[in-house]
């Protein structure tokens, strides 16, 4: 794997073992090979991890395949994905509704990830998921070497995503839901509000249209608990229509769609904003 990167103009001036390290997330293992083989290069030269670097700066690099460990990958269908951006280092897709984001077992071939694999012809890497019944925006790493500045990007909240959704009953006005997440002791499948032992979920909603017996609403995480908007919105008396774990009415899918995803692009430092259609209304 080759990579050669231009610094962006808002870069500051550090050492390559900072940018290396502190930015750039790479596994002290794999700084230790890139040293020790002389596989980095500043604007063309053989460089020295103590040698400074600011903004304008092209870095170049040579990983090997060994640096990393890696699992075997079944191909799916590569015709299942719609590609919403994609570069060297990272692809967002629009995931169907019924596709589960990445395998639990080792022959799966029906997810995102194997359909993903088999676009790409390679092994991608998984950001985040969507639970197999919402459709959306989903984020894969294409390479190691950039998935843990994606993974911090998320656990600092600075990866924005907006769900459109329509859910039973009237809601009348724009609320947080600021309530803890835990396991169903009766169904593993399940997730419930757990005020004692749940992990702390808040969930932003907006109402954009009230209907005669549902509601078009939009939602904003700051955490990223399993079923996290489908339990909030099912403990308030509106649970989301087509939900096959929170209801009990029949609809032809569960009516939850990542449709909006802002990010920082981990190198260029472009703000980049993706949008999924088409939308639930």
């Amino acid at each position: 794997m080759d990579f050669t990167i231009t610094l962006p103009k808002n870069q500051k001036t550090m050492t390559i073992r900072d940018l290396f390290e502190k930015e750039w997330l790479v596994p002290r293992k794999v700084r230790h090979f890139l040293r020790t083989r002389k596989d980095v290069q500043l604007n063309g030269t053989v460089a020295m991890f103590h040698q400074e670097v600011q903004a304008g700066d092209t870095i170049s690099l040579h990983l090997e395949e060994s640096d990393y460990t890696f699992q075997e990958v079944v191909f799916g269908d590569a015709s299942l994905v719609d590609v919403l951006y994609e570069d060297e280092h990272l692809i967002v897709v629009n995931k169907p509704y019924g596709i589960k984001t990445h395998p639990n077992q080792p022959d799966e071939d029906d997810t995102m990830f194997n359909h993903l694999a088999a676009y790409l012809n390679d092994r991608p890497y998984v950001v985040h998921r969507l639970d197999k019944e919402t459709s959306g925006a989903l984020l894969f790493a294409k390479n190691p070497f950039v998935l843990p500045i994606l993974g911090r990007l998320l656990e600092e909240k600075q990866i924005y995503r907006r769900y459109q959704a329509i859910v039973h009953g009237r809601l009348t006005k724009d609320q947080t839901i600021r309530q803890k997440i835990g396991r169903d002791r009766h169904d593993r499948r399940k997730r419930v509000v757990d005020p004692k032992n749940g992990q702390m979920a808040i969930t932003h909603v907006t109402v954009e249209k009230i209907n005669e017996r549902t509601t078009n609403i939009t939602c904003v995480l700051e955490t990223g608990r399993t079923h996290q908007i489908r339990v909030h919105l099912a403990h308030l008396g509106f649970p989301i229509v087509g939900d096959p774990l929170y209801q009990n009415k029949p609809a032809k899918r569960l009516m939850l769609h990542a449709s909006e995803m802002h990010l920082v692009h981990p190198f260029t430092k472009e703000k980049m904003i993706f949008t999924a259609k088409p939308s639930l209304w």
